[in-house]
């Protein structure tokens, strides 16, 4: 059996991936990919799309972090991430999507709004676990990137300050609906919980997570500022990524 994930090593949704597999004691390879240069070797894979995270268990080809945990949970049923209680399940399901949906993306054009305004911090995040040469070429081709990467995913001020609020409007919620039980979705660790803590790693920087996380003073401030006034409801995540990570 050959399970390996193609990913970048700073996405939050490969994360997501990744704890499953670690959660589910599976052995698996990643593959790091730059962005950007991806494209190619995922479309290889897919033959559509070039989004990643995608799995490739013995040629069997998967992709995105939803699905992907859906394979997992059918080829491996050991420990499941979906409770098996339909009441649950539709909890599990509907938390899920729609933290794919809106956090996820929230945090990341939140982050890179700031991070992009600083490349020296920026490079090491986006070229982690490829090879050296990739952060002198992200260096010499930054403008570019910031460019492209703004024009991707919709960067701006404005979409920044939409998706603060965004974030906000969840952390409110989760931190709420914690105090209240242990769990999104029933009465066990499901990938509700597995997906809310991934979805917002970026912003607790765990040490789990691949990346070399710049120290507190090289954070811009507009998100230093940010994460100081919502500790409260980023450990309550936090803890359940330690618990269960």
């Amino acid at each position: 059996m050959a399970i390996r994930l193609y990913q970048f090593a700073i996405s939050h949704y490969c994360e997501k991936v990744r704890w499953a597999l670690d959660f589910k004691e599976l052995q698996y390879q990643t593959h790091s990919l730059l962005p950007g240069q991806h494209i190619h070797t995922i479309r290889k894979l897919t033959g559509t799309h070039s989004s990643v995270p995608v799995l490739d268990h013995d040629g069997h080809i998967v992709q995105g972090s939803s699905a992907i945990l859906d394979y997992l949970d059918e080829a491996f049923p050991e420990r499941p991430l979906t409770p098996a209680d339909p009441e649950a399940r539709a909890a599990a399901l509907a938390w899920e999507k729609r933290l794919d949906d809106d956090a996820g993306p929230a945090v990341r054009c939140y982050s890179y709004h700031y991070f992009l305004q600083r490349p020296k911090v920026v490079v090491p995040l986006l070229a982690a676990q490829t090879p050296f040469y990739n952060r002198i070429l992200l260096k010499l081709t930054f403008s570019r990137v910031d460019e492209i990467m703004r024009k991707w995913m919709k960067i701006n001020e404005k979409t920044a300050a939409t998706s603060r609020q965004t974030m906000e409007t969840l952390l409110t919620e989760l931190a709420d609906t914690y105090r209240q039980q242990d769990f999104l979705a029933g009465d066990a660790f499901s990938r509700a919980d597995l997906t809310a803590a991934s979805m917002f790693a970026p912003m607790f920087q765990p040490e789990q997570y691949p990346v070399p996380w710049p120290p507190e003073k090289r954070i811009p401030r507009d998100i230093r500022d940010w994460l100081n006034q919502w500790q409260p409801q980023l450990q309550i995540l936090e803890k359940v990524y330690q618990a269960n990570r």
